[in-house]
């Protein structure tokens, strides 16, 4: 069978799945039996397989076969609209009870007479000499401050990730990622023509040993990594750990992107740039801090990186305009950022307590401060299946393939961000999710269905 005819065989599955005749969740028969009843070769099966998992229409769990998504492929997710959920547990962003008034108090210099001034300047990727001093102290931690005169602006933290890596990793090169990562970088990788490499995580983060073997296999040219509340797996790399993978980028002769955009929620550990400070840049915006609508992104880059990374915020059109560095100037200078850090730490730790509460028992990793937890399903659920079952119900949830790199499979996983309802809200949505996880996945149809 040639490729258009095998990609026939797809094109057929991908009706039934369009038209509702396979159903999310809903598990594709073992390949070899596939094999027989479509009267195919098994490679050819494999290849049918292999072109739904491209097309995003089907993932495979590990050890448990392959499924029909429960959603649209996650880098098309991860760059689209907020959903039309009634629990949204996939949104990442925190908005406090009273933001609106901290914030509109502090935006209400820019509208006096002369202080739009610098609000309608050009965009510019070095802002000011006393705004880059005020973020370098607000991006401090751990014992660690940035160089005030290597702290570059960009739109929103995306915007610098992007920047970033297309200042370290040129057109058709590599860059290693954690197996499991941030899934915007998936598709800022695709549009920046750099292939995404995974290496494996453990309980801290990436694994030293792992980034070695990835680098030796193909040569690397920088790795992404979250040593800080990874998203989606939560973990925080020890010092330890830092060390040691500050010593893999130095004998591999790499450049690091360190995203910490939720390191705020945990300011105590110092971050990997403290040990690799020449070749790490840092990224990070107010996205988390303040609100996604009302941001600037940060890129603090080392003296031999600098220009790099400040001619591709130029050259991608990512440098922050005027009035985004006003705005955050005057909310870092009268303490408005602050208070939203500090109360925002406080409602993270609120809603990892309903979390423990509701979920008690069951394989859940997570930190008391952080916005999101990863839970490893009981062994009768695929994530697929879970994540079309709590859909049903009124529930977003993401699955594990959705932070997935590569074509390996996905864990029985999902990740639950808990911050977008309101706290009553989240507590109801997880006493179904966690009555959920208790029932049989038959059992959860018929009782939809009924």
């Amino acid at each position: 069978m040639g490729a258009e005819d095998y990609r026939a065989v797809a094109d057929a599955i991908a009706e039934d799945i369009a038209r509702g005749r396979l159903r999310p969740g809903q598990r594709l028969a073992p390949q070899r039996r596939f094999a027989r009843q479509q009267g195919i070769a098994p490679s050819t099966a494999a290849r049918v397989y292999g072109e739904l998992v491209r097309r995003g229409l089907a993932v495979g769990e590990v050890g448990r076969g392959t499924y029909v998504r429960a959603g649209p492929p996650p880098a098309d997710t991860a760059l689209a609209e907020p959903g039309e959920a009634l629990v949204d547990l996939e949104l990442n962003y925190l908005v406090l009870d009273g933001q609106e008034e901290a914030v509109a108090a502090s935006l209400r210099r820019l509208l006096r007479p002369g202080a739009l001034d610098g609000a309608l300047r050009p965009p510019q990727a070095g802002g000011g000499a006393g705004l880059r001093r005020a973020v370098a102290d607000l991006l401090a931690r751990g014992g660690w401050t940035p160089d005030p005169d290597g702290v570059l602006f960009a739109g929103n933290g995306r915007q610098a990730i992007a920047a970033a890596l297309a200042a370290l990793v040129p057109t058709g090169e590599r860059v290693a990622v954690e197996e499991f990562t941030y899934p915007v970088v998936k598709g800022i990788a695709a549009r920046l023509g750099i292939v995404p490499v995974p290496a494996a995580v453990d309980g801290e983060g990436m694994v030293p040993e792992s980034l070695r073997e990835v680098h030796r296999a193909a040569p690397v040219r920088a790795v992404y990594l979250q040593p800080t509340l990874h998203n989606p797996l939560g973990a925080t790399m020890s010092g330890h750990r830092k060390r040691a993978i500050a010593r893999a980028v130095e004998e591999l002769d790499l450049a690091a992107v360190e995203d910490a955009v939720y390191a705020f929620l945990k300011p105590g550990p110092e971050p990997l740039a403290a040990h690799a400070p020449g070749r790490t840049v840092v990224t990070d915006s107010l996205s988390k801090r303040v609100a996604p609508g009302l941001t600037l992104g940060f890129a603090c880059a080392p003296p031999r990186l600098r220009d790099r990374v400040a001619g591709a915020l130029r050259s991608g059109t990512w440098a922050a305009t005027g009035f985004a560095l006003e705005t955050a100037a005057g909310m870092v200078a009268d303490g408005t950022v602050t208070g939203l850090v500090e109360g925002k730490r406080r409602a993270a730790e609120r809603r990892q307590g309903i979390a423990a509460a509701c979920l008690e028992g069951e394989a859940v990793t997570a930190d008391p401060g952080a916005f999101h937890l990863w839970w490893e399903l009981p062994e009768r659920w695929r994530a697929e299946t879970f994540t079309a079952a709590a859909a049903r119900r009124g529930i977003a949830v993401t699955p594990a393939s959705a932070f997935a790199v590569g074509r390996g499979r996905s864990p029985a996983a999902v990740r639950l961000a808990l911050v977008a309802p309101g706290e009553g809200e989240l507590n109801a949505a997880l006493e179904v999710l966690a009555r959920l996880a208790r029932s049989a996945p038959e059992e959860a149809s018929a009782e939809v269905n009924r």
